[in-house]
């Protein structure tokens, strides 16, 4: 017997706890994995919409006050 056919006919099944349990884990990841990258869109759209904001509307710097001394 080769290797390959060896390892499939001597191959653990996982109990069916285990099967489940690897199961909700994907779907976990899966959420967890498809909200981030909704986030990170989010982020990214955000941000590149501030920046043109605050190129179109650049403040002028403010003039300074001259001090007056009483004395």
């Amino acid at each position: 017997m080769d290797e390959t056919s060896a390892a499939a006919v001597f191959k653990l099944k996982p109990s069916r706890q285990e099967t489940k349990a690897d199961t909700t884990t994907r779907a976990a990841r899966e959420i967890i994995d498809s909200e981030a990258s909704a986030r990170e869109a989010k982020t990214q759209r955000l941000r590149a919409a501030r920046l043109a904001i605050e190129a179109i509307d650049k403040p002028a710097p403010a003039a300074k006050k001259k001090k007056t001394r009483k004395g």
